[in-house]
Parts: C-alpha cells; structure tokens; sequence
C-alpha cells in the first residue's frame, strides 16, 4: 500500500506508522528509528514504536532526549533537521549523540516532526549508521509531513469513536509510580503494579511502566534544565481503556507519576484539537455538555439559532458524530 493510500485509509495509529515506516525504508533508509506520538497541546511523548539498538536502556534514552536542546521537536522549525547538517558534522553538540548514540555507531540523525495548526501530533528519529542523510531525502521526508500529520490527526479523532467492547479496565485511582532523576522506578502506590498489568501485560517479571511515565518525567526534568517550558503533563489512550493523564512532579529528589482516568475537560481538549474545532466550535461544545439547548447557546454566545445550527452541522462532519448526545458521548466517554 502506497503512503498516500495508508495516509487516506488507516484509522489505527500504530498500524499506520508501521505501514509508513516500511514505505519510508524504501525511499529512505535507515537503520534505526523511533516515531513517538505526542500530546498535541503539551507536546510531551505518549506512545512510541521504536527499533533501536539501545532498547534495554529507554528511560535512559527518553532522558537525554528531553534533556537535548538541538533539533528538539518542540522548538524545530523546519519539517525535518538533519543533524549532521546542523552542527556541520560536530554532532557531539547534541547531547544525546554524546553521551549515547555515538556508542551505538549513529552518525547521522533525521528528525522529523508532524505539526499542524491545531497542535504537534508526532515526532520521528531515523538514525543512519554510516553515511549521512542527504538533501535528496530531507526533501522526500519534508514532502510526507503535510499528509502524514493528517493522517495521525484522524487517527486521533478516530479513537474517540465507540469502541466495539464497551468494557473499561476497573481502578481506583490515580495511582503513582516514584522514578528517580535516572527515570528507574524506586517505589508506588500499592494498586500499581496490578492495574498497569491489566493495562501493559508484561513478558515475564517484568515492570509495566508505560512510556508515557518515563516521558512525563523526562520532561519535567527539562523544564528544571529550562531546556523547554511546555508542562509534564499527557494525555494518551491505550489499548482497550479510557483516556488517561499522566502527571510530573517533583518530591525531594524523586519525581512523582500520577495516573488517572482522564476528565471531560482533558479528553475534551485533544477531541476539539483532533476534529479540528473552531474555537466558537469548542465553546458551543462545552455549552452542549451542560445540557443548553440551541436557544441558550444563541442567547449565552450572542449568535442566531440559525448560526448555532450551522456551527452544530460543521461539528457533526468533523467528528463524524449524528446527534448532540453522540457528539457529548465521544467526548465525555460516556
């Protein structure tokens, strides 16, 4: 399947970044990668694909990774950076090169990032190993941007839709996991370990923890570094569950990750971003889950009933909902 036909075509995000990343070896090569989603308002990494040579040493990698200012996605401007080109061949500029990479063999590195004009959907790391990235291929990765940042976006948008098996995983909430400065786990609430097991099923002993904990921390510590500002907070669904948040915060010299089902209010921020709400669009929507009906929407926003009716009708098409309870249904989880 052509990269056009996965762009138009695929609702799953996992599969279509797998089916991308085949399609972009063959124009492309590489010979590592790590494509991370992120939270489209905050920008913090939720759910990675990677294959690296350093996976035994993630929380290690996602550390450096936020703590690395050069080519760091929040603050790229163009679509794609090499870094070879960046630092005219000194890569030990970067942070993550230094003190990591470079012992993997990396000598090149292409980072993409998949941005729109309702938020940061996406970024991607192609490492080359030998050789250095060209213009050639800045310029093909640079012309999947456009596409591909839609094509997450309606990913985004479709995992709001009923799922088929209504049934959420039972927790109390929230839980917390203590990480240190390295990002290992040191302690956690009681309840932890058995939900994240229902959550991430692990091979054998090993400790669940979801990604999206290790990049919260990792940008918290960023913002201590003052390397970026945006807040260690994401929002992210897995497999089979309710949208969850994680949180950063700092005690003593350990990092606290708190893990809750997400509220209306969170869920209803990446829904209006994912569908491409207007922002008179978000505030009816906000109106609707209250229960106002068209004529107070008129009245409370100073706009016809006609205008209301026009804007529900254009909120319908985006989120592919057919009635105001289906519509405040996707949002609320409800």
């Amino acid at each position: 399947m052509s990269i056009r036909d996965l762009c138009a075509r695929c609702e799953d995000e996992r599969a279509l970044r797998l089916g991308l990343l085949d399609e972009i070896q063959r124009v492309v090569p590489f010979d590592a990668f790590a494509w991370i989603l992120t939270d489209p308002e905050t920008e913090v990494g939720t759910a990675p694909v990677a294959d690296v040579p350093c996976l035994a040493e993630l929380p290690r990698l996602i550390r450096l990774k936020y703590a690395t200012s050069l080519n760091r996605w929040t603050t790229q401007c163009a679509p794609v950076v090499r870094l070879g080109a960046v630092t005219a061949g000194s890569l030990d500029q970067s942070l993550l090169w230094s003190e990591m990479l470079q012992d993997h063999g990396v000598t090149d590195i292409a980072s993409v990032v998949f941005r729109d004009r309702y938020g940061c959907w996406s970024f991607l790391d192609l490492w080359r190993i030998g050789g250095v990235f060209t213009d050639a291929e800045e310029t093909r990765l640079a012309a999947l941007t456009a596409p591909v940042t839609g094509a997450l976006r309606r990913c985004a948008a479709a995992s709001f839709k009923p799922a088929l098996d209504s049934a959420t995983t039972p927790h109390t909430g929230p839980i917390v996991l203590l990480l240190d400065s390295e990002l290992a786990v040191m302690a956690q609430t009681p309840d932890t370990d058995d939900y994240l097991r229902v959550l991430l099923p692990p091979e054998g002993d090993a400790v669940p923890v979801p990604a999206a904990a290790y990049n919260v921390a990792a940008q918290l510590i960023a913002n201590e570094s003052r390397v970026d500002d945006h807040p260690p907070i994401a929002r992210v669904r897995l497999d089979l569950t309710d949208w969850l948040t994680l949180r950063a915060a700092r005690i003593d010299r350990n990092i606290a990750v708190s893990i809750e089902s997400s509220s209306i209010a969170d869920r209803q921020a990446v829904f209006c971003r994912a569908t491409g709400m207007t922002t008179r669009e978000r505030e009816i929507l906000r109106l609707i889950a209250t229960g106002a009906d068209t004529r107070t929407i008129a009245d409370k926003m100073f706009l016809s009933e006609h205008t209301v009716q026009d804007h529900l009708k254009s909120m319908f098409t985006k989120s592919d909902a057919r009635s105001r309870k289906e519509l405040v249904a996707r949002v609320s989880g409800r």
